[in-house]
């Protein structure tokens, strides 16, 4: 990081852990180094030179992200554009309307969504953007949904879709609450506008899938479970404390691809070839027609 801030020369943590691969030992070791070094100095992490490392894809229509070379990003509908870090845009650009913004845990909904450009979808009461940080999201990836969180109009909605598990229920709180990890940024990368859109595990009765096509949770589940249940209330919301809960005196879990499952197994597909989407689409508008439809 010194020689970062002297040459003015930005580095990744990956950067810094090949530079000496037997000593740090893990990518991990870095991490942790960077952000005590960070919160010790009570900086961010760009103020030292380190850029994050950007995996997060962003796909949807009307949205332009003009970056700080010049250079302008156009956001599309059936493909994903990589999420540049926040230090290298400029500004955004939102053309036509935008109704809606969804958060997708997983890459390989994110993909099917992109593929069947859900973004425009004619089912929903407008076109919207698709974002994923692929799992536990990137820094990048949390200072966009924040800058959406900070300027988009209060009547837009920016819902999440995880895995009704413990682990989906956490990477939904960091969106929305931060990190423990980088507390101390968490002003600027918590976007509290985020809503738990699905998948909750005591909704799918209703929607036909009984108890015993979901997954038995594991020790690591409980154990996760047990220690989020343990966060004050202004970072585990009740209906989250409820489905976590839910989760322990049930024994199961459910991941999204319940949804393409529960259709495979009891619905002919259509001329589409894509097993499971109509179910999917079919949860996902009529859940974000509902949070819309009350504001419009």
């Amino acid at each position: 990081m010194h020689e970062a801030l002297l040459y003015d020369i930005p580095v990744t943590k990956r950067d810094m852990y090949y530079k000496d691969v037997s000593l740090f030992k893990s990518q991990a070791t870095v991490d942790r180094l960077v952000d005590d070094v960070a919160a010790t100095f009570e900086l961010n992490r760009s103020d030292l030179h380190v850029r994050a490392s950007t995996k997060g894809l962003i796909c949807g229509s009307g949205l332009l992200i003009h970056l700080t070379g010049g250079e302008t990003i156009h956001i599309n509908e059936s493909e994903g554009a990589l999420i540049p870090v926040g230090e290298d845009i400029d500004r955004f650009e939102i053309e036509g309307d935008m109704a809606w913004v969804l958060i997708v845990e997983k890459d390989a909904v994110f993909q099917t969504l992109c593929r069947l450009q859900f973004a425009s979808h004619p089912s929903l009461p407008g076109p919207g953007i698709i974002i994923t940080g692929k799992g536990y999201p990137d820094v990048a990836t949390r200072q966009l949904v924040k800058t959406f969180s900070d300027n988009l109009p209060s009547h837009i909605p920016i819902l999440a879709l995880v895995d009704g598990d413990a682990y989906g229920i956490d990477i939904l709180s960091v969106y929305k609450y931060g990190s423990w990890s980088l507390r101390h940024e968490n002003g600027k990368l918590a976007a509290e506008r985020v809503e738990w859109l699905g998948i909750w595990t005591s909704e799918l009765a209703d929607l036909g899938i009984d108890i015993d096509s979901m997954i038995p949770i594991t020790k690591h589940d409980e154990k996760k479970a047990i220690l989020m249940l343990q966060r004050p209330p202004e970072t585990m919301p009740a209906p989250w404390r409820k489905e976590l809960m839910r989760m322990l005196h049930t024994r199961r879990k459910a991941e999204i691809e319940i949804l393409s499952a529960h259709y495979s197994n009891n619905v002919k597909h259509t001329s589409t070839n894509i097993p499971g989407y109509p179910f999917l689409l079919h949860y996902l508008s009529g859940k974000i027609i509902d949070i819309i439809a009350p504001s419009v």
